[in-house]
């Protein structure tokens, strides 16, 4: 089995977030910017995972350090992006079918 080197895989995570963040501050639709915020969040949990398969790897596992932490982790993250997910998008659907638009533009009437 072919190992990934670690730089790899934090040079996706880097390009991954770095996707995110532009989907979050150049769209103006709010589904993108929630699945921006996802990407965000994934690119995260696989800097989790690279981190813990890196220790995991090296003489760190055995100094003392759980090579779970970084599942762990991504775990508690996934919890929370279903969660911002669920909220997310049911604040979606009740500003659709109040305005009729789901444009970031619009959630500045919200204000009044």
């Amino acid at each position: 089995m072919m190992n990934v080197p670690t730089e790899h895989i934090l040079t996706l995570s880097a390009l991954l977030f770095a996707t995110g963040v532009l989907g979050f501050l150049i769209r103006r639709n709010v589904i993108i910017v929630l699945a921006s915020i996802e990407l965000m969040l994934n690119a995260a949990n696989l800097t989790f995972l690279a981190a813990s398969r890196h220790w995991s790897q090296t003489h760190l596992a055995a100094d003392g350090v759980n090579i779970m932490q970084g599942p762990i982790f991504s775990l508690f993250v996934i919890l929370v992006a279903a969660a911002e997910a669920a909220v997310g998008l049911a604040l979606v659907i009740a500003f659709y079918r109040l305005k009729q638009t789901v444009a970031l533009d619009a959630l500045t009437e919200l204000k009044d």
